[in-house]
C-alpha cells in the first residue's frame, strides 16, 4: 500500500491528507524522501556542465521538497496535536533531518559549485530576488561549516544533532509540566471573584478528568482568569508558582541541564564558525546587525519605560493596600488581580465587560472582513479539505476575481496534545516551479476558551489582539508572490517577521474596525461607542510595566547568547542577574523563566527575542501611515501588500520598508502609542 505522505495527494489543492496519515507512516516516508533528496543533490554535484545560477542554485533550492513536506507535517503535528507516539517519532526523525541537512551544507563538491556561481555573479544578470537567493545560499554553506576542516566539520555535525535532540526534549518537558498540573477545587467559596465563564470551563475541565468540583490548569484560558479574578490569594499564589516553576523543580522533566547544554553547544558552534558568541552569529543575518546595537536599542527604550513602569507598580500597590492587601507587599500573583480592579475603577472596563462582545465566531468574521477590505480576500470553509483534529477548520482563500491564494487552517482551542501559546506555521510555502505558482498551506494555532453549555467561546480583548496578530503572520504567508521558497513569505530577517503580525493588532483599537464584528453574543447589539473609547483610553494602562517585561525577556535572551561567559553553574542565579535591571518585584524562590522559555531554547528566537520590540517600532510607524490616510485606505493597503507581504525576504527589509513608507521608520510613533512620549522628550 502506498504511503499517503509520498503519494500525489488526492485532495483539494494538494493539501495534506491528514485523514489517511498514521504515525507509522512518518519514518518510512522521511527515509524515502531523504533518499530522493540525496539523489537530487547528486545530480547537481555530478553535472559536468559549468556551474550556473540555474543548474546549481535553483536546482539546490528545489531539491528535497518532499523532505520539507514530510518534516513540516510531522513537527507541526508534534506541536498542535501530539501523542507519546508522535513525540517518539519526532525524536527519531530529528537526528535524521539534521544529518541530511548537514550532508548538504558540508558537501564539498556542492559548495564548490555554489562558490563558483557566487564569485562569478558579476557575469550574470540577476534580479533582486535571485541575488538575495544566491547570497542566502552561499551564506547557508559558510554559516554551517562549509569552510571548516574535516575534524571541525565532524564536531559541527555532532553539535547540530545534539541541539536538535535537546531542543525537542526541552519543549516536551514544558508541555508535560503544563499538562501535569491541576488545581482541583472542591469548596465553592474558593471560586469567589471568578467570572461565571471561568467557573463553567473549570467545571467542564473537571468532568473531562473525572473529578468532582472544578479544575484549573496553567493553560492560558484557565490560568489567566484565575490569576486575574480569584479572591483567594493563597490559591492565586499556588497557581502562579505552578505556572512559573515549570521544568525547574528537579524532577524528571527539569530543563536546567538542557538550558546549560543548549547555551554551551550554541556558543561552541558559533566559535567553531569564527564568531565570538551565538548572538554575534545570529545577528549577522538580522536588521539589528550586532550585539552592541541590540543592547543599545533595549537600553534606549528601558530608560524611558522603567520610571513609568515603577510609577505604575507603585499605583497598583497603593490601590492594593487600600483595598484588602493591607501591609502585605504586592507580589506577582497580586498584580493581575489588583490591576484589573484598578483598571475597572479608572476606566470602567475589564475583560468581563468586553468578552460578551467578542464571541470567537464574530472575531473570525471580523479578521476576515479586515482582510477583505484591505486586500480583497475571501475565506470560504471547505469541509472536503482534510484536517488533523475536529476543532480545526480549513478555508479556501480567494480574491474578488476568483484567484486562489492558498488554504488557511484555523485551530483555536487548548487540548493536552497542543503546546501552549499561539503561533502561525506553514505546511507548504509559496513558490514557483516549472512555471506554476504553488500556493501555500498556512495555519494559525491558538489556545482560546472553549464554548460551554451556555455560552460560545468568548474572547478577552488580549485574545482578540492575539488572533489578529497570528492572522497577520498568516497574511504574510498567504499573500507571498515569490519565485523561490527560501525567500518567500515569512522567510525574512527574524527582526522583520513580526511587522505584519504586530501591525494587524492596531486595527483592534479602531472604531471603524470594531464596528465590523464586535457585537454582544446575546443581544447582537454592537459594541457601544463609550466602550470603544474606554478600550483606547485604557490601552496604555500598565504599558510601562508591559514594556519592561518584554525588555526583560530580551535582556535575558542576550545574556544567555550575547556574552562569551564560562560554563553557567546555576541557572537561577544567572537568570536573576540578567533580569536585575528590569526587576520591579522581589525575587521568588523556585521561580524560573529560562526553563520554560521555548522561544529561545526550543524555538527560533535564540538571540532574537528583542525582535518583538524592534518590530513594534516598525508596526507603530507603519500604522501611523495608515491612520494618516485612513485605516482601510486602498492605496496604502496595496503598497503594504505589494512591497512587504508579496516580497517576503526577496530584498533587504529596510529597502522594502522604505519603499512602502517612503522613509525610514521613526521610534516616535511607538513611544507615543505606549504613553512614553513625554518621557522621551522628542
Amino acid at each position: 500500500m502506498q504511503n499517503p505522505l509520498l503519494a500525489p495527494f488526492d485532495t483539494p489543492f494538494n493539501t495534506i491528507p491528514f485523514d489517511k496519515i498514521k504515525v507509522e507512516h512518518f519514518i518510512p516516508a522521511l527515509q524515502e524522501a531523504i533518499e530522493q533528496g540525496k539523489k537530487e543533490i547528486q545530480q547537481i554535484t555530478t553535472n559536468t556542465a559549468p556551474a550556473t545560477f540555474d543548474n546549481t542554485v535553483v536546482a539546490l533550492e528545489q531539491a528535497g521538497s518532499l523532505v520539507e513536506i514530510v518534516a513540516s507535517t510531522l513537527f507541526n503535528l508534534n506541536y498542535a496535536e501530539t501523542t507519546p507516539a508522535i513525540q517518539q517519532v519526532a525524536r527519531e526523525a530529528s537526528p535524521l533531518l539534521t544529518e541530511y541537512r548537514n550532508d548538504i551544507t558540508l558537501n564539498e563538491a556542492l559548495f564548490s559549485r555554489v562558490k563558483q556561481v557566487y564569485e562569478q555573479q558579476g557575469t550574470y544578470t540577476l534580479n533582486a530576488e535571485q541575488t538575495m537567493l544566491l547570497e542566502k545560499t552561499y551564506k547557508g554553506f559558510t554559516r554551517n561549516g562549509a569552510k571548516l576542516a574535516d575534524k571541525e566539520k565532524q564536531r559541527l555535525r555532532e553539535i547540530d544533532k545534539r541541539l536538535s535532540e535537546a531542543a525537542l526534549q526541552f519543549s516536551e518537558n514544558v508541555l508535560h509540566e503544563t499538562n501535569d498540573f491541576t488545581l482541583h477545587i472542591i469548596q465553592e467559596e474558593d471560586l469567589a471573584g471568578l467570572p461565571d465563564s471561568a467557573i463553567e470551563i473549570a467545571k467542564m475541565t473537571a468532568q473531562e478528568r473525572d473529578l468532582e468540583g472544578w479544575a484549573f490548569t496553567t493553560h492560558y484560558p484557565s490560568f489567566h482568569p484565575f490569576i486575574t479574578y480569584a479572591d483567594n490569594r493563597a490559591l492565586r499564589k499556588k497557581m502562579y508558582l505552578a505556572h512559573m516553576t515549570k521544568a525547574c523543580k528537579g524532577n524528571a522533566h527539569d530543563n536546567q541541564a538542557l538550558v546549560k547544554e543548549l547555551v554551551q553547544l550554541r556558543h561552541e558552534r558559533a566559535q567553531l564558525l569564527g564568531y565570538t558568541t551565538h548572538a554575534a552569529f545570529a545577528l549577522e543575518e538580522r536588521m539589528a546587525g550586532s550585539v552592541e546595537k541590540v543592547s543599545a536599542f533595549l537600553q534606549d527604550i528601558l530608560q524611558y519605560a522603567k520610571p513609568i513602569a515603577a510609577q505604575q507598580i507603585e499605583e497598583v500597590a497603593a490601590y492594593a493596600k487600600a483595598n484588602g492587601l493591607g501591609e502585605e507587599r504586592l507580589q506577582r500573583w497580586d498584580l493581575a488581580y489588583y490591576s484589573e480592579k484598578l483598571k475597572k475603577e479608572k476606566y470602567a472596563i475589564d475583560d468581563e465587560i468586553l468578552r460578551p462582545y467578542f464571541p470567537l465566531e464574530n472575531v473570525i468574521k471580523g479578521v476576515f472582513l479586515v482582510a477583505e477590505k484591505l486586500f480583497n480576500l475571501s475565506f470560504t470553509p471547505n469541509t472536503d479539505i482534510p484536517v488533523y483534529h475536529p476543532d480545526v477548520t480549513a478555508y479556501e482563500v480567494t480574491d474578488h476575481q476568483g484567484k486562489h491564494w492558498g488554504v488557511f487552517y484555523a485551530d483555536f482551542f487548548p487540548r493536552e496534545g497542543k503546546k501552549g501559546g499561539a503561533w502561525m506555521t506553514s505546511y507548504r510555502e509559496q513558490h514557483k516551479k516549472e512555471g506554476k505558482d504553488i500556493r501555500p498551506l498556512v495555519s494559525i494555532v491558538c489556545n482560546f476558551s472553549k464554548p460551554t453549555e451556555t455560552k460560545p467561546s468568548l474572547l478577552t480583548f488580549q485574545e482578540v489582539t492575539t488572533l489578529f496578530h497570528e492572522f497577520g503572520h498568516a497574511l504574510h504567508g498567504m499573500l507571498a508572490e515569490g519565485t523561490y521558497q527560501s525567500v518567500s513569505g515569512t522567510n525574512v530577517y527574524w527582526d522583520f517577521v513580526e511587522l505584519p503580525s504586530q501591525l494587524m493588532e492596531n486595527w483592534c483599537y479602531e472604531k471603524e474596525c470594531l464596528d465590523l464584528f464586535a457585537r454582544h453574543f446575546e443581544t447582537d447589539e454592537p459594541i457601544p461607542q463609550e466602550l470603544i473609547e474606554r478600550i483606547k483610553e485604557s490601552a496604555n494602562f500598565l504599558q510601562g510595566f508591559a514594556t519592561i517585561r518584554q525588555l526583560g525577556f530580551g535582556f535575558l535572551d542576550m545574556a544567555w547568547y550575547g556574552e562569551a561567559h564560562q560554563q553557567v553553574e546555576d541557572v537561577f542565579d544567572f537568570e536573576s542577574k540578567a533580569l536585575s535591571t528590569t526587576a520591579l518585584f522581589p525575587s521568588i524562590e523556585g521561580v524560573n523563566m529560562s526553563c520554560q522559555f521555548n522561544h529561545i531554547f526550543a524555538g527560533g528566537y535564540a538571540a532574537g527575542y528583542y525582535s518583538y520590540k524592534w518590530a513594534e517600532v516598525l508596526d507603530a510607524d507603519a500604522f501611523e501611515y495608515f491612520k494618516e490616510k485612513g485605516i482601510f485606505n486602498a492605496e496604502v493597503a496595496e503598497s503594504f501588500r505589494k512591497n512587504i507581504l508579496a516580497k517576503g525576504g526577496s530584498e533587504h527589509p529596510m529597502t522594502l520598508y522604505k519603499r512602502f513608507r517612503g522613509q525610514a521608520p521613526s521610534v516616535k510613533p511607538l513611544l507615543k502609542r505606549s504613553g512614553l512620549l513625554e518621557e522621551a522628550k522628542i
